[in-house]
């Protein structure tokens, strides 16, 4: 089952995508009731929608399919930290801490962009993108989110969605060399759609270790640039979610990037690898479209750079203790 958000002639509406139509959900319930309700009352939800005639999905222009309480993104592909360190570092390395736990970072949820928006990227040299797969958490009838083992968590993914992590690699390796970030590299653009695809669908897919083989590829003014699958990450997305809950919570409407492919699932670990800006970095005009099996495709096109306010650096202070 897909869920998602679009609109027509300026009316924004939450439902279905039954086949090529569109099926508005009945009495003003929205994206946000449906994920909080669980993903055995949004089954059910569906089944009663088939029957109604819709509207043409070629009619309606589709918005991210919902407004998410948080993301955050993880980094659970070991291919794609061998590239990407060498690019942004100049060292390619897996630290033995990868491996100890997933790790992750918060991410915008102001600044999530549909298939089909223009991206308006920061003044950078380069422009990447990233290649990834979301997970969509629901409510669970009786739990709050927190503290959850992996086989709980796993009752929390709703569905997953393709996410394209926009990035900034200049701006990025600046800001990490101070020891936090990312943060301006990253916050100016998600991507996320077409729409959530429901959890069942991928039931009988999961391997013995709850990984799941599908195919994911991206390719840029219609030249693929990488393919991988999925089930290449280094954890499960059960156990993201887990880790994510630890003395926290997960909440519907949270959504938990895999992190980027490896095999060229964003430009850096390619540059990482070869040693050089090739591919190049993405450019105003360029096109993006990524692809994940069963999910669906998402497209956009580069805008211009954004200028913005200067802030001067820091100025060096005296350090006195009390007032003068």
């Amino acid at each position: 089952m897909r869920i998602a958000r679009w609109v027509q002639q300026g009316v924004v509406s939450d439902g279905f995508v039954i086949d090529d139509r569109v099926v508005a959900f009945p009495d003003r319930v929205t994206v946000a009731d449906v994920l909080a309700g669980g993903l055995a009352a949004a089954l059910e939800l569906g089944a009663s929608a088939c029957a109604v005639e819709g509207i043409p999905l070629a009619d309606v222009s589709l918005l991210a399919p919902l407004v998410p309480a948080s993301i955050r993104d993880f980094v659970a592909f070991e291919e794609h930290v061998e590239g990407v360190t060498a690019a942004i570092d100049g060292v390619s390395e897996v630290v033995p801490e990868w491996h100890e736990y997933p790790t992750f970072y918060f991410t915008n949820p102001h600044t999530v962009l549909a298939t089909e928006d223009v991206v308006s990227p920061p003044v950078t040299e380069r422009l990447d993108f990233e290649l990834e797969v979301g997970a969509v958490i629901g409510g669970v009838p009786g739990r709050d989110g927190a503290n959850l083992t992996a086989a709980d968590a796993a009752e929390h993914i709703f569905g997953y969605l393709v996410f394209n992590d926009w990035s900034a690699r200049d701006v990025q390796g600046r800001e990490m060399k101070v020891r936090l970030g990312p943060c301006k590299g990253k916050d100016f653009g998600t991507t996320l759609g077409p729409w959530i695809v429901t959890a069942d669908e991928f039931a009988s897919l999961h391997d013995d270790e709850g990984f799941l083989p599908l195919t994911m590829d991206v390719s840029v003014n219609g030249g693929r640039v990488g393919i991988d699958l999925l089930s290449n990450m280094g954890w499960p997305f059960a156990e993201l979610v887990a880790y994510a809950s630890r003395n926290s919570r997960v909440v519907p409407g949270d959504v938990l990037g895999s992190g980027t492919a490896g095999n060229g699932g964003c430009l850096a670990e390619l540059w990482g690898r070869r040693g050089e800006l090739s591919p190049p970095p993405l450019a105003t005009g360029d096109e993006v479209v990524m692809r994940v099996e069963g999910i669906g495709e998402i497209r956009n096109v580069v805008g211009p750079a954004v200028a913005v306010p200067a802030i001067p650096p820091a100025r060096i202070r005296p350090r006195l203790r009390e007032r003068p």
